[in-house]
């Protein structure tokens, strides 16, 4: 085990945690006992996919019989491992446990926080951006900004899904049980949950997270493939899989993986940052259609940011919206209206006094720069709940891959309605109205916040539906705090709101069908 990565215990009953002040040089990761899963879904291979065109993509070969040279040879390696087990390697096995996809998710929350940092300004007061062709020139790639986080998220997780589905098909198709079945001399560090081991679930969950983080994180690879190296040992040193198992694990991880990249590389979101020249345009073609109704939004940073972050991240290719027109709200409220007025009102009156309540939400979700962002938030909260009901690595990675693949759209129709109307922040209208944090380099309308947790909460609500009230609650404070804090209109966040439900269901309707059920 790395000497810097320390678990922290954390509850799995209690999901508020703190993590606005996020140190990325320090993970916090969520500590749970390996616990027996409440179903492993023998027919798992079957379920759709949410990319992938079917498990046949890739052919994974029939594993040598359990009788073989081969094979015995290997078991004879694990059973040595396993009755050698040094304290490092048990602490290897009991930090990754039987869900490695929990550390996965939280490793890239990590990466996200500190990579979440904005270009600062050069000697000549203008702005480098990252490059991802020169990744460790300053500034390095990426910067991981709401947009490029959720994106992150919902790539990651959707290849593991997906993953994960052919990996059930074989597994069940080969029927090969674990070692520690194979010759009872072999003590399991994990709770026995009869799943063939051939391919190894863990080794597909590595190599995807090695290649897809490698992809999205460049300059981060030596410690992800550090990571991905530990969990294999660990696979062989608690008896639960051989290297053959590993090996197969890993090709098929691999292969499926690259599709994934594939599309990443094609979906857009390199052009999504604009030139100048573009972004002048963006701002002239939003005066031409609300000319008189609004200002258009200006940067308020000192210096200046002359372009916001990524302009067209709204034409990146989405997950379940057919097209983002269809889910772009109506145009905010006139300068000068009553709701106008009202909303205007309403952030005075915080800036004068905030309760505390209402200021330890708007702390509690502020989610701003060297944090998780917004969706790494949600996730936070997926994985505790996925651990509560105690859900297998495939159950795990179909809760992520449907709440990031929503909360990846509801961050793209969010820039769209941001770049589309172009609506001021109530800082930038008002001089009376005093943010409580930093103002973000993006136009108001609508709540990215609200968007995202929208459609988390839907989504969410779904798979965990007894807890679906508090979901929606938190999406609630989690729109509420950006009016708490000043930088958004409440019809910012409403608008947010609505657009992410409906987006939200969306993904639900299609894991309805999945054939999980």
């Amino acid at each position: 085990m790395k000497k810097n990565l320390i678990p922290v215990a954390i509850s799995i009953s209690i999901v508020f945690f703190v993590f606005n002040s996020c140190n990325p040089d320090i993970p916090r990761y969520t500590a749970f006992e390996s616990y027996v899963y409440s179903t492993v879904d023998s027919t798992g291979g079957e379920w759709e996919q949410i990319y992938l065109t079917g498990t046949s993509l890739v052919t994974l070969p029939a594993p040598e019989p359990i009788t073989s040279d081969s094979y015995l040879n290997e078991l004879e390696e694990v059973k040595n491992y396993n009755l050698q087990i040094t304290d490092d390697q048990q602490s290897a096995i009991d930090f990754w446990g039987n869900n490695t996809i929990v550390k996965w998710i939280e490793i890239t929350q990590e990466l996200v926080a500190k990579y979440n940092l904005p270009p600062a300004p050069n000697d000549t007061s203008g702005y480098d951006v990252p490059d991802a062709v020169f990744p460790d020139t300053y500034p390095y790639f990426p910067f991981a900004n709401p947009p490029y986080a959720c994106r992150a998220y919902a790539y990651l997780t959707t290849a593991m899904y997906d993953a994960l589905i052919a990996a059930w098909h074989y597994k069940y198709e080969y029927n090969r049980p674990a070692p520690y079945k194979v010759d009872t001399e072999i003590i399991p560090s994990y709770p026995d949950n009869n799943i063939p081991s051939y391919p190894s679930e863990d080794a597909v969950i590595a190599r995807v997270a090695e290649n897809m983080l490698g992809f999205l994180f460049p300059l981060e690879t030596e410690y992800i493939s550090e990571m991905a190296n530990e969990v294999r040992n660990t696979r062989l040193w608690s008896g639960m899989n051989v290297q053959s198992d590993i090996n197969a694990g890993d090709s098929l991880g691999y292969l499926l993986t690259e599709i994934f990249i594939g599309r990443a590389k094609n979906d857009s979101t390199k052009f999504a940052q604009v030139e100048e020249d573009e972004y002048i345009e963006i701002e002239l073609q939003a005066d031409a259609l609300w000319s008189g109704s609004w200002n258009h939004w200006e940067n308020l940073e000192t210096p200046q940011r002359p372009i916001g972050i990524t302009p067209k991240f709204g034409r990146v290719n989405t997950w379940w919206v057919d097209s983002i027109e269809t889910m772009r709200p109506p145009p905010p409220p006139l300068t000068g209206s009553p709701e106008y007025v009202e909303a205007v009102n309403e952030l005075k009156g915080y800036t004068d006094h905030l309760p505390n309540d209402k200021r330890d939400i708007a702390f509690f979700w502020g989610d701003g720069f060297s944090t998780y962002t917004p969706a790494g938030h949600w996730d936070k909260i997926a994985i505790q709940y996925s651990l509560q009901d105690q859900l297998s690595p495939l159950r795990t990675a179909r809760v992520l891959a449907y709440l990031n693949t929503a909360m990846m759209d509801a961050g793209i129709s969010c820039w769209d309605a941001k770049y589309y109307y172009m609506y001021p922040r109530p800082a930038q209208e008002n001089e009376d109205v005093k943010c409580l944090f930093g103002i973000p380099n993006f136009p108001s309308y609508t709540s990215g916040h609200s968007t995202f947790s929208g459609a988390a909460a839907t989504v969410l609500g779904y798979m965990f539906p007894e807890n679906a009230g508090s979901f929606n609650a938190w999406a609630h404070d989690a729109s509420e705090s950006r009016i708490y804090a000043r930088i958004h209109f409440r019809f910012d966040c409403e608008a947010g709101l609505t657009v992410g439900n409906n987006i939200g269901t969306l993904a639900v309707n299609a894991a309805m069908v999945d054939g999980s059920n």
